[in-house]
């Protein structure tokens, strides 16, 4: 059996999440994606305003993914995109009701899924991971600044 490298892990436990997110919120007609995007957005918007380049980087999205995320989020009556004073062209993303009556039931979701995949791990070992974690994002950024640099 050939050992898995690190980058096959990331992709197994990403496919496994966003499987179960998909599969828990299903009923509420949003995905994975959509609800930790409503998540940021809530939790974000009280501090001030939210942009789609907000999402686009807290998710490290390209431009098209992120709207389109973000219309189907519009659509589904979860957002409002209005327009801020001084430049007509940027629109805050602003959450509806609706988006507050999903907040307990994502937030739920996203914090079973995260004791789930958590469970029996120690707190030394979490801080750990999210550590190199972090280490391996920096290192993909540094490539893509230098691939930007070319």
């Amino acid at each position: 059996m050939v050992e898995k490298d690190c980058g096959a892990w990331i992709n197994l436990l990403s496919h496994k999440v966003k499987a179960r997110l998909n599969a828990t919120l299903q009923d509420l007609g949003i995905t994975g994606v959509q609800s930790r995007v409503i998540y940021y957005i809530l939790v974000h918007y009280k501090d001030g305003p939210v942009f789609q380049r907000d999402i686009k980087n807290a998710f490290g999205l390209n431009r098209s993914t992120a709207t389109g995320i973000l219309q189907l989020l519009e659509k589904n009556g979860i957002i409002e995109r209005k327009s801020v004073d001084g430049d007509a062209r940027l629109k805050s993303l602003v959450p509806t009701q609706r988006a507050v009556e999903l907040d307990a039931k994502v937030r739920g979701c996203l914090s079973e899924t995260e004791r789930l995949l958590t469970r029996s791990i120690s707190d030394k070992d979490l801080k750990l991971f999210k550590d190199i974690a972090a280490q391996m994002l920096c290192n993909l950024d540094e490539w893509d600044g230098k691939k930007a640099d070319n």
